[in-house]
């Protein structure tokens, strides 16, 4: 392995200085609540609202403010969102009786959470996408009572209408003007206006994600994010415009993304480099795209497929893509990876929009232990058992010994006494 182009890094965050900051959030918004989330959302965002609540009135307002085309748009990505989602649901099975021996009967339930809040990044850009992403996948799990929550858009007291709009297409039953880790705060441990959650879900900016560090056991997460990534392997019969594409596409998110390149052919990760070049000049987002390609983009020269593999599977990138003559056949030895892309055509950016499977992934190789937001995310597979007389007959002494072995005598009594009880 070797580094056609090597990042040149950026400074890291100053995590002490963070930790304490998100803190002081959190503990002024459990301390003062509503009061502390309003003094917050003016000092970070400008906003002054009377009530963080988003009414009828405004999301109607959201979709006088949206073409038609705009909303067609939602609703055509939010039916693929929902079709796959629904499947996902299909494949989730309930277990009402298994027996291991007679007497004894074994199960589980797949019960949705009762809550969640969905964090939709406002940040740089509306990123109304999100709202679908988080939203749909709740609502089908059964999740009863489904919020989100996003910034305003700077020195209003609006979220923008595209992300109000799709927060409604997909379901969403209570809508709050918030972000930050104050609303973190807000969800995890409530006030006045917001009730908690079960469970919060969804990317965000250091703040938001430090927050839900600081939160995780109050309130379940799916996981901490860090910066979106892309690793494509590729080999020489790939389009190096293609890659640059979607290279490009990661790197505009922000200064802290991550577009790297695998490639198996020396030839095109230089000609993915100079097409890397041509593509910036004259980007929209060049300025934020060039900073984050230059700071964190690699080329890396693989020995070979194997090699290339390794180096995915080590990696765990949020999205994998796979460039190659034949993608399949690599398909069943990647296993560190949020979403995967098979061929040339597969691009990330389908993804992240429209295709119907999920944007919202684990970042910082957290894919070596965790998949992706889906239905799955907002439910829980909990255990149930029934035992008949003859069954304690045959399991209480195996419990009794195990537990004395353990040296707990009254979890051996407990088993003892049901036996005995048998026996009189």
């Amino acid at each position: 392995m070797e580094y056609l182009k090597k990042p040149c890094g950026i400074p890291e965050t100053e995590t002490a200085k963070l930790r304490e900051t998100v803190a002081g959030i959190i503990k002024d918004v459990r301390e003062n609540g509503d009061e502390a989330v309003s003094r917050c959302n003016l000092k970070f965002d400008g906003c002054v609202r009377s009530s963080a609540r988003v009414s009828p009135s405004e999301i109607a307002g959201a979709y006088a403010q949206i073409s038609e085309g705009e909303l067609a748009d939602i609703r055509e990505a939010a039916a693929n969102i929902r079709r796959f989602a629904e499947a996902q649901r299909d494949t989730i099975k309930e277990l009402p009786s298994f027996s291991p021996f007679p007497g004894l009967i074994l199960g589980h339930r797949n019960i949705p959470v009762d809550s969640c809040c969905c964090y939709v990044p406002g940040g740089n850009y509306p990123l109304y996408s999100t709202a679908l992403m988080l939203a749909i996948p709740a609502k089908m799990a059964g999740v009863g009572r489904v919020t989100a929550c996003s910034p305003v858009m700077k020195g209003t007291e609006n979220i923008h209408p595209k992300t109000l709009a799709a927060m409604d297409a997909a379901g969403v039953d209570e809508i709050y003007a918030v972000g930050g880790a104050q609303a973190i705060a807000a969800f995890s441990y409530g006030t006045a206006e917001i009730s908690p959650v079960d469970l919060i879900v969804g990317p965000g900016n250091i703040y938001v994600t430090e927050a839900k560090r600081q939160c995780f056991g109050q309130v379940g997460i799916d996981f901490v994010a860090g910066p979106s990534e892309v690793l494509i392997i590729a080999d020489g019969t790939a389009d190096p415009k293609f890659i640059a594409a979607d290279l490009l596409a990661q790197s505009e998110h922000d200064r802290a993304a991550k577009g790297i390149l695998v490639a198996i052919d020396p030839q095109i990760g230089s000609a993915v480099v100079e097409e890397v070049e041509r593509q910036l000049r004259g980007l929209d987002t060049e300025e934020i795209a060039r900073a984050s390609w230059e700071a964190n983009g690699e080329v890396i020269l693989a020995g070979g497929i194997h090699e290339a593999i390794s180096i995915a599977n080590e990696r765990a990138p949020e999205h994998l893509e796979l460039q190659t003559s034949d993608d399949e056949s690599i398909v069943p030895a990647l296993r560190n990876y949020g979403s995967l892309f098979i061929g040339k055509y597969a691009a990330e950016v389908f993804g992240d929009y429209a295709s119907g499977t999920n944007h919202t992934l684990p970042t910082v190789r957290a894919a070596r232990y965790t998949g992706g937001i889906w239905v799955g995310t907002f439910m829980k597979t909990c255990t149930h058992q029934s035992m008949t007389a003859d069954a304690i007959k045959s399991l209480a002494p195996l419990v009794s010994r195990m537990a004395h072995g353990e040296g707990l005598t009254a979890h051996a009594r407990a088993a003892e006494i049901r036996m005995n009880s048998l026996q009189d």
